[in-house]
């Protein structure tokens, strides 16, 4: 091998070292994932967390090195004890939202789960060391709860959905 090779030829191992560098100092972004679960009336389910002053869609944060649809379901499970399969939700929402108070800029994802069934209705059952409780509104309502730039997202959400598209946001607006 000659020096004018590329690294990754010459010395795999030290492009390896160097991409871990690079990688270390790359930026991190929180990354947060919700669903959008009515019933079978098409109200909006929505949760009221212990943890804010605000309701809001049920759903939270990735974990570290989570798909965002594997990191919603878990929330799912977690908050509601909510099962789904990964084929009950569809994209609907991604919203980039700028650094503000004490947080970094995020990337924000809607998932659409359609309608609950009876069943599922039925079991649900709200983890109370996290949500204190969970109700089902019409989007009128759900928009008199959330906070302006959460119904921005659901409402650009919701409309993404009924067309089969993906709205793509930052800070809430497209």
């Amino acid at each position: 091998m000659t020096a004018d090779e590329p690294l990754y030829k010459r010395d795999p191992e030290a492009w390896r070292d160097h991409l871990a560098e690079g990688n270390a100092k790359q930026a991190r972004k929180r990354v947060g994932a919700d669903a959008i679960l009515r019933d079978e009336g098409g109200r909006i389910l929505l949760v009221d967390p212990d943890y804010k002053p605000d309701w809001d869609l049920p759903g939270g944060m990735i974990e570290a090195n989570e798909p965002p649809l594997d990191g919603v379901l878990r929330e799912l499970n977690e908050e509601l004890n909510l099962q789904l399969d990964p084929s009950d939700l569809t994209l609907a929402c991604i919203d980039w939202v700028s650094p503000h108070g004490p947080w970094d800029d995020s990337l924000m994802f809607i998932f659409d789960a359609g309608r609950l069934s009876s069943t599922q209705l039925a079991h649900l059952e709200p983890d109370l060391s996290e949500l204190r409780r969970y109700t089902f509104l019409a989007p009128d309502e759900a928009r008199d709860r959330l906070r302006p730039y959460v119904w921005l997202r659901l409402e650009a959400a919701l409309k993404a959905a009924e067309s089969h598209t993906v709205a793509y946001l930052h800070d809430g607006r497209s």
